[in-house]
């Protein structure tokens, strides 16, 4: 999953078009998979024997996605919560060796372009017999998380079931009847649990960006950028998956086996790149202030805090995957956002060490061994995701680009107000510049060393979406 989401609203005009079309091309991206994964992906799933179509899950999601991962119902417990959710069990239809599961493997997981998708499993699967659909019986791994009355986790169980979801729900309309009062016990307590565990979060010191999507409008013969900025309903529905990537961890460390994202505090300088980006947006932060404070302080609804949130996720770039088996716990256990030990679980529709984690979690619980096919695949599984991150990074990082380009593609010549965020330590005058308006960045090159996180206004000599370097600007 991307951690700069960047859609196009409507027909993207052709040479926006041509540049994402031969981006893809340039990465080897296709959506067409080999005809004997797609054989594979149509063969029957291997279901269990534990029947939970009773209870009334419902999935959250936006509102044309049909790759349906999880599924979730909220109970009360005594003076505590019982939380139900249910992810997809991809792992009932891929079979270890096969040509669908080798192609997964090279594929590694779903990218995002702003125009289209290129998914992780065919979208027979993803979209379909795999996917937590309403009304459709599927297999999953069914999470069931109790809670005392302020939201800690007390008792974890996972286990193989069928499930159907009674109702595909989207962020807006789920906020809109918490709002209103008109939402069911079960809906309604998304916002009291999500409240509880985004208490605990602040007090064990996380923190979770609520980054904002880009969309680029065609406007006029142009390109505007605006952002959809998150409702509180995807900040409590997000807390629902930490909670139980953070359970299914704890369940590996116990297990001495396990798959775990691992992110190590953030170095000293790219926490100072992202201070003058704060600067360069014109957004208050004193030193005394933690860069958690500040981003809990700052409101996604506002364009140049929005701006801001998006810089935010370069702090995520050390995340990686650590395996340890035997219990031999890695020394890093932890992802420092979360600030507790955290698993990738519950979108393995998308990401293909989810399935992995399930296996191993599923073994945990029933006091078993963990699969061998798990195990063979944990000398390379950490390698495999972390060249699948480099190519959705490669990917975010250049969809950024041609987007930016379309948006300043008639604009040469202009002046803007800017900051300079980054120079290079050995040619000092080439960086990097933030807009303050539109917020966007690009490569500037003067004659004369660069101000280092200072203001610079900067002409744009360059926008063109078919270069490597799309946008240039040099001082005004």
């Amino acid at each position: 999953m991307p951690r700069r989401h960047i859609s196009v609203t409507g027909a993207p005009e052709a040479p926006l078009r041509a540049a994402l079309t031969a981006l893809r091309t340039k990465l080897g991206v296709s959506d067409a998979y080999p005809p004997e994964a797609l054989a594979d992906a149509a063969r029957p799933p291997v279901l269990p024997a534990y029947d939970a179509t009773d209870i009334p899950l419902f999935t959250i999601d936006p509102p044309t996605s049909v790759d349906l991962d999880q599924a979730m119902h909220l109970a009360r417990r005594g003076t505590g919560y019982r939380v139900r959710y249910a992810i997809a069990d991809v792992a009932a239809f891929v079979v270890p060796g096969s040509a669908l599961d080798e192609e997964t493997h090279r594929r590694v997981m779903t990218l995002y372009f702003p125009d289209e998708k290129v998914p992780l499993h065919p979208p027979q699967l993803s979209e379909g017999a795999a996917s937590l659909l309403p009304d459709q019986v599927r297999p999953a791994a069914l999470w069931t998380i109790d809670l005392d009355a302020e939201g800690r986790t007390e008792a974890v169980d996972v286990r193989r079931a069928l499930v159907r979801s009674r109702a595909k729900l989207d962020y807006e309309g789920v906020q809109k009847e918490i709002d209103g009062g008109t939402a069911e016990e079960p809906l309604a307590l998304l916002k009291v649990i999500g409240r509880l565990r985004e208490e605990l979060e602040v007090a064990r010191g996380g923190i979770s960006l609520n980054v904002p999507e880009q969309e680029i409008v065609e406007r006029d013969g142009g390109y505007e950028l605006t952002y959809r900025a998150p409702l509180p309903a995807d900040g409590w529905n997000a807390q629902i998956s930490l909670l139980t990537g953070m359970a299914a961890a704890d369940l590996m460390l116990a297990h001495g086996t396990g798959v775990l994202r691992t992110l190590p505090a953030a170095p000293d300088g790219a926490v100072g790149r992202l201070r003058r980006t704060a600067h360069a947006l014109h957004i208050d932060w004193p030193h005394h202030v933690s860069y958690a404070a500040l981003v809990r302080s700052l409101d996604p609804a506002v364009p140049h805090h929005a701006a801001f949130l998006q810089e935010c996720t370069t702090l995520l770039r050390g995340a990686g995957y650590t395996v340890f088996r035997d219990g031999n716990v890695p020394t890093l256990a932890t992802h420092s956002a979360v600030a507790a030990p955290y698993a990738h679980c519950t979108a393995p529709l998308r990401r293909l060490a989810d399935r992995y984690a399930s296996e191993i979690c599923l073994a945990a619980v029933a006091g078993e061994a963990v699969p061998d096919w798990v195990l063979a695949a944990f000398d390379e599984l950490p390698h495999e995701m972390a060249e699948g991150g480099r190519r959705a990074g490669t990917v975010e990082r250049e969809c950024v680009d041609i987007v930016e380009a379309a948006l300043l593609k008639d604009r040469v010549g202009e002046v803007f107000d800017g900051c300079v965020v980054e120079v290079e330590e050995r040619r000092p005058t080439v960086g990097v510049v933030q807009l303050e308006s539109p917020a966007v960045i690009g490569k500037v090159e003067s004659p004369e060393p660069l101000p280092l996180g200072e203001r610079l206004r900067v002409r744009l000599t360059q926008a063109d979406l078919a270069r490597s370097a799309k946008v240039r600007f040099v001082p005004a």
